[in-house]
């Protein structure tokens, strides 16, 4: 039996990531503060997850304007990442952090690990600034993610976040009307 981790805090963690040329140090307290999604992917140098990662970079100054920071994680070394960014233009297009997790805790800490591969599931969570996931959604390793539609979910948990007593609808986005859950509606939706 799988439980959610909706609403859970995130564990403690440390690791190094490569960001911007450099080997850092990353921790849940990173995360804390503002709003974070920690995504998860196989591996580096494959097939899919560059065109992932590539299309997150390509929403991360959206993002970031957003007061978003992302986090990419795969089960690989940060000396990996380095080198993988270092020699694919997809991958060196990308200025957030790439966490190694070389031993696995971080991955199984989120409940994506595939222990007989040590390979990390496509895991994509939104954290909100108090440490709380939010949002969690986790693919087969075929199926690649869209950046644009997680921009949409991260808009919706933030007005939520930001508008007691309001929900979004499906398919809802900024400027469009919410509801407001009240025995009124109760079958006139």
């Amino acid at each position: 039996m799988t439980t959610s981790l909706i609403n859970t805090k995130i564990k403690p963690f440390n690791a190094t990531a490569f960001h911007n040329g450099d080997f850092v140090e990353v921790s849940e307290q990173d995360l804390l503060g503002k709003w974070a999604v920690v995504m998860f992917y196989p591996a580096d140098f494959t097939f899919v997850c560059p065109t992932e990662l590539g299309d997150m970079a390509d929403h991360y100054a959206q993002l970031q304007e957003m007061g978003v920071e992302v986090y990419s994680v795969s089960t690989d070394t940060h000396f990996t990442h380095k080198a993988w960014h270092d020699t694919s233009d997809t991958i060196g297009k990308i200025n957030f952090p790439m966490i190694g997790d070389p031993t696995g805790k971080i991955t199984r800490d989120f409940g994506v690990m595939i222990e007989e591969d040590g390979l990390a599931l496509r895991g994509t969570f939104v954290i909100n600034p108090e440490g709380e996931i939010k949002v969690s959604e986790i693919h087969d390793l075929g199926i690649g993610r869209s950046a644009s539609e997680l921009v949409r979910k991260i808009q919706a948990a933030q007005y939520v976040a930001e508008h007691d007593g309001e929900v979004c609808p499906a398919k809802w986005t900024p400027g469009e009307e919410t509801l407001a859950p009240s025995l009124d509606l109760v079958g006139k939706i």
